[in-house]
């Protein structure tokens, strides 16, 4: 154990990241809520978030939405037929399960999340525009490690 790498400068360390955590998750609401509104002014971001998990999937059951987003199948239901209504996503049946339907972006859906998404798309690149490529590529192997509950294993 190096004298950096002691439990009170470990949990400082880590109380950093998680006040930076804080930040980032602050920033991208704030970003998440503009894009829902620029979709269909009100909407609300969870129904963006229903939204953009059916259009990253491609097609998707309620069920598989509801259980990928951890929520309630009936909120996830409505939510659902909100965006049926703007037209943003179709149902069509399941051809594995004749009594479930594959919930699948629209054309239109698509078209409104692409306009919506246009004004910060490249603010990120800017963002990191300075940064050598190897820092970057670092980060995004960091970031998964931690996502995915794993080692980095450098």
């Amino acid at each position: 154990m190096t004298v950096d790498d002691t439990r009170e400068a470990r949990t400082e360390a880590v109380r950093a990241l998680e006040a930076e955590f804080g930040e980032l998750i602050t920033r991208f609401r704030r970003i998440i809520s503009d894009n829902a509104n620029r979709v269909s002014p009100g909407m609300l971001p969870g129904a963006y978030k229903v939204f953009t998990t059916i259009v990253r999937r491609e097609s998707i059951t309620l069920s598989a939405l509801a259980e990928s987003l951890m929520a309630d199948k009936g909120q996830i239901s409505r939510t659902v037929r909100e965006l049926e209504q703007l037209g943003l996503i179709e149902r069509t049946p399941d051809p594995d399960d004749g009594r479930s339907s594959l919930l699948s972006p629209t054309a239109r859906g698509l078209e409104r999340l692409a306009e919506a998404r246009a004004p910060q798309e490249s603010s990120l690149l800017v963002a990191l525009e300075d940064w050598p490529i190897d820092d970057i590529r670092n980060l995004s192997h960091l970031l998964h490690a931690l996502t995915a509950g794993e080692s980095p294993g450098r």
